[in-house]
């Protein structure tokens, strides 16, 4: 236990940022899954409407990763590198229709 005022408070900042990077995380891993299913329906339909909810799915998706990346919640190469994931999954799905 800390025997401390600024070490009890240290103690309480790191219990607040832990969950608030474990809420970023979480939500960045439910979009990427959301917009992989979005490619995935999109595959097996290639219609207008479909693009379009891929579109707006990689759109929020990227939105948190930046928003992660910038409030140090995930590294700059880590956020890059899961940007690529998304992309590369609907690059792959529209050469697969060709």
């Amino acid at each position: 236990m800390a025997n401390s005022k600024s070490a009890i408070k240290r103690i309480q900042i790191a219990e607040r940022n832990r969950l608030r990077n474990k809420a970023y995380k979480s939500a960045i891993r439910t979009l990427m899954k959301k917009y992989f299913n979005a490619v995935e329906v999109y595959s097996t339909d290639r219609s207008q409407e479909k693009m379009d909810q891929v579109q707006q799915a990689m759109s929020v998706a990227y939105s948190k990763i930046d928003k992660a990346v910038k409030r140090g919640v995930i590294h700059k190469n880590n956020g890059a590198r899961k940007k690529a994931r998304l992309a590369k999954a609907l690059k792959i799905s529209q050469e697969q229709a060709s």
